[in-house]
Formats: C-alpha cells, structure tokens, sequence
C-alpha cells in the first residue's frame, strides 16, 4: 500500500503530463512560456491542468530563481558497486559544472522513507534531484512524490518517464552471444533479485539472446552479493550443470566461482563465467573475470548535463540515449569442452 503522504499529495507535474499523454518537460515548457508547444499539445496539457486542479509551486519557482546551484542526491542501495560508483561519478560530474552537491543517507526503498528524504534535500534548496533508484518501488515513490524542482532517475528500465542510464539489455546480449559464440549451447543466467530494473533488463537481454540461436533459457536468481552467488551457483552447478553461466553482477560471479571451485569444477574448461559490472578486483581474480564494463564516469557527466540544461531552460525535445556497456573478455570463459 501507498503512504499517506503519496495518496493525499497535491497533484504534481507529472500527474498533469501522464494526464495529458505528454512528458512532463514538456508541461514544464509550456507553463513556462517555451516556444515550439504545438496548440494541440497546449490544449491537451491545459486540460489536464483543469481537470486535475494543478497548481504551480510558487515557492519552488521562487526558490530556483535564487539559484542555489546546489543538486541533491538521493541513494538507495549504497553498499552495490553499481549505484554507489554512479553516486560518485554524479558528484564529480555536478562540482565539474559549478554546481555543489548534498546528500541524504542510505533511503533504503521504502516509499514513506523515500518521500522524508526527498522532503530533506528540498528542504536544503536544491535545484535539481538526481535519484540513484535500481528498485522498482522506490523510483514508483520518487514518480508520485511531486517534487517541484526536475528529478532524474538513474538505473531504471526504457521508456520510464525521465530515467536515465546504461543500455543494461544490450550488455547481457553481448555477455550471452559472447558465450553462445564459444560453441556454449547450456547457458545459464545468474539474475539479479526481482523488483530491480537493471535485473529485469539484464535477464531480458540474456533471454533473447539464447531465444535468437532457438535455445531454451534458464535462470535462477539471487541477491547480488557473493554470499547469493555461492549458494544458488552450489545449485545450479550441481543439477544438469550448465557448460557456462552469465551471471548479472561480478559479486555474485566471484561467489559462483567459488561454488566451481568447492565442486571441482575447472573454469574456464570446465565452466565459462561472464559478470557484469567489471568492479575494480575483477581482472585479479584467478581466473580473471570476464565481464561487462560500465562507464560510470561518462554516466555521471551525461547525466547532470541533462539534469543542468532542464533547470537552466534547455529541455531537450527528445529523450537521450542510453549510455552503452562494453564486453571486457579475460581469462573466466573459453571454447566449450563438453
């Protein structure tokens, strides 16, 4: 169930774009007088206005007129190498353009917990809101929150209103066909815990790349962490074991190769290993990892520049491309030997 605070909220922004069928840059534009609104568009957007009794926030409006210069950030899951590596690679990028940076502690991704933390960095006077939220619910709560000040979602899926972030399908295509162009006919995926957006996409691009050479997936998932990835790695490796998994972080393939280990098993010729993430230890393990890089820097700088641009008045008319990944290939696969 929703909070309190979600349900009884004054209508926001957003409300009035997915009302109007529109982006809610787009009714940011056009409440703001930006040339380039086609009159239908107007129409649609005014309507919505009406029928949902929105009403800007003066004090908000007021409040970026004084120019802060100041973004906060919101992080949900701090302890993973992903959303913590975007965290720093955000502040590097918002202190590159002048703009200084606060910071709430670990939200977690309950949406009550989620909103008072909104409620504080506002309360601090930023501009802008970059919201590091691989959870499903806690980007759902930070789209219902009505924060009247623009608000960028990192680690989300394609096509959610105002996220940003890597191309997480096609990483896991490139880690999947990598495998299945070693001659690896049983592969198996290691996912990530459901309600994350980047697990969803990283199982799809997985799933369709075995389903492209007519193979039939199998996936079990896990926590992210080593722990997981050894004990359901213990399982997997030890019913119909496949020749080669993919597993959708570096953590749980360290723990899988541990489980290879403890059972005997010989990687790569006896079992191909592929990550994702390519944390900073992965080219020392033994056998080096093999992985998918993620450029957390070009991230971070990609991102606040679309996040700068809309509260200085540049509100692209186009929603940007995802930032893509890169297969690093190390010691972890090989040719299929069985």
């Amino acid at each position: 169930m929703e909070p309190r605070e979600l349900r009884l909220r004054p209508p926001s922004i957003r409300d009035v774009a997915d009302r109007a069928g529109v982006s809610y840059q787009t009714v940011s534009r056009m409440l703001n007088a930006h040339p380039g609104i086609r009159a239908d568009t107007e129409r649609r957007i005014r309507a919505a206005i009406d029928e949902l009794g929105y009403r800007p926030n003066r004090a908000a409006r007021a409040l970026v007129t004084a120019r802060s210069r100041m973004i906060g950030v919101l992080l949900t899951a701090r302890p993973l190498h992903g959303p913590f590596s975007s965290f720093l690679a955000i502040v590097d990028a918002v202190r590159e353009r002048g703009y200084s940076v606060t910071t709430t502690p670990d939200a977690g991704d309950d949406p009550a917990d989620l909103v008072h933390a909104l409620e504080e960095l506002l309360a601090h006077g930023v501009e802008g809101i970059v919201a590091i939220a691989p959870q499903d619910r806690a980007r759902e709560a930070v789209r219902l929150s009505g924060a009247p000040v623009p608000v960028l979602t990192l680690q989300g899926v394609p096509g959610e209103l105002n996220d940003f972030g890597f191309d997480q399908h096609e990483g896991a295509v490139l880690a999947t066909r990598h495998l299945l162009d070693l001659g690896h006919r049983r592969i198996a995926h290691l996912a990530g815990p459901v309600g994350w957006g980047e697990a969803e996409q990283r199982q799809r691009g997985y799933e369709r790349a075995m389903l492209e050479r007519g193979l039939e997936p199998r996936v079990l998932s896990s926590d992210w962490t080593p722990d997981g990835g050894m004990a359901v790695g213990r399982r997997l490796l030890s019913d119909e074991r496949p020749t080669a998994v993919f597993a959708a972080n570096d953590e749980m393939a360290v723990g899988l190769l541990a489980a290879a280990h403890d059972l005997g098993l010989a990687v790569p010729d006896d079992l191909s290993v592929v990550g994702f993430d390519d944390v900073p230890f992965a080219r020392y393990l033994r056998p080096a990892l093999t992985t998918v890089r993620q450029d957390f820097g070009d991230l971070g700088r990609r991102a606040i520049a679309l996040l700068i641009d809309e509260i200085e008045g540049m509100v692209p008319d186009a929603p940007p491309p995802a930032v893509p990944s890169s297969l690093v290939v190390r010691d972890s696969t090989g040719q299929v030997t069985i």
